[in-house]
């Protein structure tokens, strides 16, 4: 789950369909490294029945903060230096809070909410004593020292996935407006894409890192009719999302949590027609993100689907963050440089996959698409 979201000025313009009309994509293509690259142009219909605007790309390949730059080398000795180090963690977090509770995003009432409820009944039912913690998972995550396994940063996740989504459209009028379009256009990267290159029915979803269960019930949301899994290796996050799933009304088919590795879930293979992974990936180190690749190439059957929704190495917006931004974002996210030198779509390709497309849902995330060739 993307935690640190820097605002920018991106101008996202939202109006509706004309005439009623079924939405309509019409993407530019180009080729770069075999890989299929979409970028939105203005004329790109969002799966909430509006519009969004082109997004830009950089003139870099990724962020001249991120890699092997000088300028990110310098960027590491900061944060390596202990003390700085936890002037920047208390930093980031204060900037997030305060931030989010600017664009009414009530961030304390939400926590303790969280903290002040029941929630933690639910980790009895959810926890599976038989895993066994990567050890890149227990380095700290989000300025938490004990990362995504802590009650506070499942209790905090809600509002932080809030915010993230209001301000990657900041020029969005309203929370649900941002919704429509961060969430609206990664669905629809998904559902066209399955359709062009599959066209059988999503019968079977898993969410992988599904957090506190926000993609997972998006998901669940667009595709009512297909049973839907979320995985986490959190049971904090994991408890969260199953006392908030039984808050709402029942659905169909309910939604089932597995306390699990996205590496090695130990589900059956070839038991789902997508897998999704949304804010993972920046999380995980280079080994993490081939396995969990590997992984749902193995658990989907032939014709599936893989999503992977992200921050984009090549945003206009990410490269043109200002040093404050990008330092106080990199002190809470040990993997993002290794996250932004890896070839996704080339992991990707190497896993099996083919149909590999990327495309700007938004200004500042990706959604890569593939799939698994049919027999």
């Amino acid at each position: 789950m993307a935690l640190w979201t820097p605002s920018q000025n991106l101008s996202v313009v939202f109006s509706p369909p004309s005439n009623g009309s079924e939405a309509r994509m019409r993407g530019m293509w180009r080729r770069r490294d075999s890989v299929m690259v979409r970028t939105a142009s203005s004329e790109v219909s969002s799966s909430a029945g509006g519009e969004m605007a082109a997004y830009e790309e950089g003139q870099l390949e990724r962020p001249n903060w991120a890699g092997e730059t000088p300028l990110s080398r310098l960027v590491g000795a900061i944060i390596s230096f202990k003390p700085l180090y936890s002037v920047l963690k208390l930093g980031a977090r204060q900037v997030l809070i305060s931030t989010a509770e600017k664009t009414n995003i009530p961030w304390r009432e939400m926590t303790k909410e969280i903290l002040e409820s029941d929630v933690y009944k639910e980790m009895g039912s959810i926890e599976n004593p038989s895993v066994v913690y990567p050890d890149y998972y227990l380095n700290p995550f989000h300025a938490y020292d004990e990362g995504n396994l802590s009650w506070l940063a499942a209790a905090e996740a809600e509002a932080a996935t809030m915010s993230m989504v209001r301000r990657a459209t900041p020029d969005a009028s309203s929370l649900e407006e941002a919704n429509k379009i961060v969430r609206g256009n990664w669905l629809q990267a998904i559902d066209r894409h399955h359709l062009q290159y599959s066209g059988s029915t999503i019968r079977d979803i898993l969410d992988v890192g599904c957090s506190i269960g926000v993609s997972t019930r998006y998901l669940a949301d667009k595709f009512p009719s297909a049973k839907v899994t979320g995985l986490d290796l959190s049971p904090y996050f994991l408890s969260v999302a199953q006392y908030k799933e039984k808050k709402r009304a029942s659905r169909k088919n309910p939604i089932n949590w597995v306390h699990a590795n996205g590496e090695d879930t130990g589900l059956p293979s070839k038991s789902f027609d997508l897998v999704s992974m949304a804010y993972v990936l920046h999380e995980c180190p280079a080994r993490a993100i081939v396995g969990l690749v590997r992984e749902a190439f193995r658990l989907l059957r032939p014709g599936g689907t893989i999503a992977l929704t992200d921050n984009s190495p090549k945003s206009k917006v990410l490269q043109e963050l200002s040093p404050v931004l990008f330092t106080l974002m990199k002190s809470t996210e040990p993997f993002l440089d290794e996250y932004y030198l890896t070839d996704l779509e080339g992991k990707m390709r190497e896993a099996g996959f083919v149909n590999v497309t990327t495309v700007l849902t938004d200004g500042r995330h990706r959604t890569v698409t593939g799939t698994v060739p049919l027999l």
